[in-house]
């Protein structure tokens, strides 16, 4: 299959697992993976940053650079030790006891992410992995190996409460929508460190697809902290919304 870009109406519903395997053969070579940079955000009260390139989804509220949808045309190939190195010296400079990736999907390149983490292990620092749980649903064994690190915390990040939604707004083929609520019950099994996060802005959700995250989110035994999110208007969302058919979103409300 090929890569996909940002959504249009024409876009054809694709296998973000397929996806993810295209993209490593993009943005990763052996253990390195690409990046476009290395700093340090507000966000989280403080944390230092490494900007990574690609994506299993396309999501149409996405803010990221065209790094996600061109990843051809975006970054430098970095090893684990050369982002661990970046992370914690931005840490150091900024005062901060986090670290992340972001701009990306970091569980992409198993053997990319694994290695970090190992780098990170022995530091202060608090590694925050943002997921869309797509590949933690996939892969029970994938989330087992990180009961050996206790500097860890996973954010995953809820997009949709149903296969419809989640294809028209993700671009996968809805029957992938379960997959991220999979990987909350192997986190919740596997006593992993985690909260859930949820695009649930109402000029997107519709309030009965928002109950019925949370009605899921209880059946498997998650009662802890909701992170809710807007849709922002940054450069590359609008774009992105409009190419998908959600013309003059902003301008609307």
């Amino acid at each position: 299959m090929s890569y996909p870009s940002y959504l249009t109406k024409k876009s054809e519903p694709f296998d973000p697992l397929e996806v993810s395997k295209e993209g490593e053969n993009i943005f990763c070579r052996g253990d390195s993976r690409k990046y476009t940079g290395f700093y340090c955000t507000g966000v989280y009260r403080g944390i230092s940053t490494g900007y990574t390139v690609g994506c299993n989804l396309r999501c149409v509220f996405c803010w990221v650079e065209w790094s996600r949808d061109f990843p051809n045309q975006f970054g430098e190939y970095c090893s684990p030790e050369k982002v661990a190195e970046n992370l914690i010296k931005n840490a150091k400079i900024n005062n901060v006891l986090k670290v992340r990736i972001s701009g990306g999907e970091p569980t992409i390149s198993k053997e990319h992410l694994l290695g970090l983490i190992r780098r990170l292990k022995n530091t202060n620092l608090l590694f925050i992995l943002e997921t869309n749980g797509i590949l933690f649903g996939n892969d029970e064994k994938y989330v087992r190996e990180l009961r050996d690190y206790e500097n860890i915390h996973v954010r995953v990040s809820l997009k949709a409460g149903t296969p419809e939604s989640f294809q028209r707004r993700m671009g996968a083929k809805g029957e992938f929508y379960r997959l991220p609520f999979v990987a909350i019950s192997n986190l919740m099994k596997n006593r992993i460190s985690f909260h859930v996060a949820c695009m649930s802005d109402p000029r997107l959700m519709p309030q009965d697809e928002r109950r019925s995250i949370i009605k899921k989110l209880d059946s498997i035994g998650y009662q802890n902290f909701f992170e809710e999110e807007t849709c922002d208007p940054y450069k590359t969302t609008v774009v992105r919304m409009e190419k998908a058919g959600y013309k003059n979103f902003y301008n609307s409300f």
